[in-house]
């Protein structure tokens, strides 16, 4: 999936006002997926994305593979899109969709094992179910 199309599905399905919030939801949630993987899998992840997505995930700052709930991931997220947390929700839920359908099926199976029951409602859709085709 390319960089163009990546974002005009976020953008769809976070019903977002602009590309500029699509693209604002986007790093903020890469980069705290980052702080929640451990290295070499957030590189994992990173490789099969298009290079200006995979960027957020291979920054070398911030802590890489820590345990926080899924409420300080959205707390997280929120502080990086400077929004309110409700909105963030939509905007993590939006990103984990497309992302879903943008990386190989077994990769995102290894990303979503790290991400315990707590995080279930941020990964509500199914593959390939509401992303519209371009």
């Amino acid at each position: 999936m390319e960089y163009n199309e990546f974002i005009t599905h976020v953008q769809s399905l976070a019903q977002s006002n602009s590309r500029e919030e699509a693209e604002r939801a986007t790093r903020a949630t890469l980069a705290t997926i980052k702080e929640r993987l451990p290295q070499d899998e957030a590189q994992a992840v990173a490789a099969e994305l298009p290079l200006e997505l995979g960027q957020p995930l291979q920054a070398t700052e911030g802590e890489s593979n820590a345990s926080f709930s899924m409420q300080e991931f959205i707390s997280r997220v929120s502080q990086k899109e400077n929004i309110e947390p409700t909105t963030t929700v939509i905007h993590v839920r939006a990103v984990f969709a497309v992302l879903q359908n943008a990386i190989n099926p077994e990769k995102f199976a290894k990303f979503h094992h790290y991400f315990d029951h707590g995080y279930e409602e941020l990964f509500t859709t199914s593959p390939n179910s509401e992303i519209p085709a371009l």
